[in-house]
């Protein structure tokens, strides 16, 4: 069976409403596998039907009723499912298309769209905006153990500031989730590091680069080549202030770097 996202604006909330459109459905043979209000005034629903010629009816017909207004019908995207589950949209960026925007209220609603990206194949790259001690790191690790998938820190200050120059056995697998601190990594001397950093970044994984902003200073790459940006807040309208992040990371020091800055695992 296919699947269709039908969403709907609610203009007149009689009773029955719903019930119509349910039946209409049925009749065409057409299966509500997921429905769910969502920002108030709308409804969504995951359709699924055996024949596409049923869609189209029903989308003709519906199209038509003077009680609602069709806001979508497509293909389910991932803001869709997730709108779906949660009862409303993940914020976007009007002029960055890859960019979405949490507050720390939803950072569920962020590790289930971060295990979502995480648990297709292939190469992704992933950038996490935000100030400290708002949870970057830790929706990150969330999100891998959701998708299944383990997770390696190349730079980190989840615990204590840590540097890897070297990974061992299959940790460079494809199938990991290799996770960064863009602040820690570029404040870094350690060659040994930096070509790991490389090693790691042509391989066809997941990559999270928590400051992507810092982290492409002074290299290679560019901001264009991250498939997501994520932007995380304690609230809505937080400034995330680079120039703080490397304050900090200048007024901390690392503990001994190791293979894994002093961690035995």
């Amino acid at each position: 069976m296919n699947e269709w996202y039908f969403e709907y604006e609610i203009q007149v909330n009689r009773p029955g409403l719903l019930g119509d459109i349910s039946s209409l459905l049925g009749m065409l043979r057409v299966n509500i596998v997921t429905i769910n209000g969502i920002d108030e005034v709308h409804r969504g629903m995951l359709l699924s039907a055996e024949k596409e010629a049923s869609i189209e009816r029903f989308r003709s017909i519906v199209s038509t009723m003077e009680h609602i207004h069709v806001t979508k019908f497509h293909q389910p995207k991932l803001r869709d499912l997730l709108a779906l589950r949660h009862g409303h949209y993940i914020p976007k960026d009007s002029d960055e298309k890859n960019t979405f925007r949490f507050i720390r209220s939803e950072l569920g609603i962020l590790v289930d769209f971060l295990a979502e990206i995480f648990k297709k194949d292939g190469h992704k790259l992933i950038g996490v905006r935000g100030m400290p001690r708002v949870g970057k790191t830790e929706s990150v690790v969330a999100a891998s153990v959701c998708a299944n998938k383990r997770w390696i820190f190349l730079s980190s200050t989840m615990i204590k500031q840590t540097l890897r120059n070297k990974l061992l056995g299959d940790e460079f697998n494809p199938n990991n989730v290799f996770i960064l601190d863009g602040v820690v990594t570029r404040r870094s001397g350690d060659e040994r590091h930096l070509q790991l950093v490389r090693e790691m970044m042509s391989l066809p994984a997941i990559k999270v680069v928590e400051h992507p902003d810092i982290f492409v200073e002074n290299s290679e790459y560019t901001l264009d080549d991250f498939d997501y940006i994520i932007e995380l807040r304690h609230h809505p309208d937080e400034e995330i202030t680079f120039e703080i992040l490397e304050q900090n990371q200048r007024q901390s020091s690392f503990d001994g770097f190791g293979d894994f800055g002093g961690f035995n695992f």
